[in-house]
């Protein structure tokens, strides 16, 4: 069931970044543009090729934006960990994530925003009716829809793109879920997310988005990741069929049980 449908009129888009100089004050510009109301937060690894710095230029001149500056490159769960307790400790009702290579088009963020008035976090998806990619290797697709029924067949969920990044929560729904137990990363942090809202009892709903692969700078996508995906997609698949195999062998002995008497 829903955590509720209380006031969501304060949003944070969090938008971590390493590296993203060519496009961090492009995606900045988008989003506040489409989205006046919205606050950003860029949440910097101490970027070598100064996105930080074009960061702090975006901040000064505009009190909606917001920089967090790391230590170090500490990965993508990592960053966003930060940015919701962060955005919590501020008492935003809404926190939304989002890539800063224009992969996720902020023009299409009323749509997430809009369908969270009924759910508990919402997912920008490629892969249900009306979303596409565009641009995007055929291996990465493969990939990627190759993870979604890998993990839909071992964690039973029907989310037809559970390692989507583009997401919104409510703050209700992040305090629920435990954020201080994540300790993924990349593709295996969005599922993570979205495994645990599902676990909560919580609903995730689905809009479509089109996705568009990056014009500049490098991917962060890399073999290690889609490993951690694998390998964590599977344990917790076993255990959680482990776990309906003994609820089931409970119901089936109490009856037993009740037969016998």
């Amino acid at each position: 069931m829903s955590s509720g449908d209380g006031t969501l009129s304060r949003v944070l888009v969090i938008i971590p970044t390493y590296n993203e100089a060519e496009n961090i004050e492009t995606i900045v510009s988008r989003l506040r543009r489409a989205n006046p109301g919205v606050d950003v937060l860029v949440a910097d690894d101490n970027s070598p090729d100064g996105t930080g710095d074009i960061a702090d230029t975006l901040a000064a001149a505009d009190p909606h934006v917001h920089v967090m500056h790391r230590r170090g490159k500490e990965g993508l769960g990592a960053a966003y960990l930060a940015g919701f307790h962060h955005g919590l400790d501020e008492g935003y009702d809404v926190l939304v994530e989002m890539d800063a290579d224009g992969s996720h088009q902020p023009e299409q963020l009323p749509l997430l925003l809009d369908a969270l008035g009924s759910a508990d976090m919402v997912k920008g998806s490629r892969y249900v009716p009306g979303g596409r990619v565009v641009n995007w290797p055929k291996y990465r697709e493969l990939i990627s829809r190759g993870g979604g029924v890998w993990t839909r067949l071992m964690l039973g969920i029907r989310v037809k793109d559970p390692t989507g990044g583009f997401n919104a929560f409510r703050a209700t729904t992040l305090r629920i879920i435990g954020l201080d137990e994540v300790a993924s990363a990349g593709y295996c942090f969005q599922l993570d997310l979205t495994w645990r809202v599902l676990k909560a009892g919580l609903k995730v709903a689905e809009v479509p988005i089109e996705f568009v692969e990056r014009e500049y700078g490098n991917s962060k996508m890399s073999r290690a990741i889609v490993v951690e995906a694998l390998l964590r997609t599977t344990l917790w698949g076993i255990d959680h069929r482990a776990g309906q195999l003994r609820r089931l062998a409970g119901r089936v002995a109490g009856k037993a049980r009740a037969a016998g008497h």
